[in-house]
């Protein structure tokens, strides 16, 4: 039985560890450097101070709406992101604040597919007409990230 119990909890702490480890890598891949010499996580802080001051309140408010679902623990890492891909559109855009038109864009776009559902359930909540984010919940997000920049051009041409 004490046998039993020791491989039982040698199993549980192997488990944890490479959870954790898992998690540890990931975020050690965001940080490695890209062609361009900045890593993921470079990126994201960097479009973070550019549009910090262009933030309104009932913005924020609503951004955390959206990222209430997400666990306490992973939420701060989620804002980040989703933010910061916000802030990416809206310097795009040349927005002198952020919209709620480029927060739900941002937001769809930076998010996974399976996401899109609390976002639409949101928004019907809200009253707000989903139409004109159809294209966007149509694309992966692997897409986007792929040529976004010639994808939005085109939009806008």
């Amino acid at each position: 039985m004490v046998s039993l119990i020791i491989i039982l909890w040698g199993c549980l702490l192997i488990g944890l560890m490479a959870i954790g480890g898992y998690f540890m890598f990931r975020k050690f891949l965001k940080r490695l450097p890209k062609e361009d010499g900045r890593s993921i996580m470079d990126w994201e802080e960097y479009y973070l101070e550019q549009t910090i001051h262009k933030w309104p309140q009932t913005e924020k408010d609503f951004l955390e709406e959206l990222v209430s679902p997400v666990p306490e623990l992973f939420r701060d890492v989620a804002r980040q992101k989703i933010a910061s891909k916000i802030g990416e559109l809206s310097i795009q855009k040349d927005e002198a604040n952020i919209t709620r038109s480029t927060l739900i864009e941002g937001y769809i776009l930076a998010t996974p597919k399976k996401d899109h559902k609390f976002l639409r359930k949101k928004l019907k909540e809200k009253n707000i007409d989903v139409t004109p984010y159809e294209p966007f919940f149509k694309q992966s997000k692997e897409d986007y990230q792929e040529n976004w920049r010639e994808k939005y051009k085109q939009k806008n041409s």
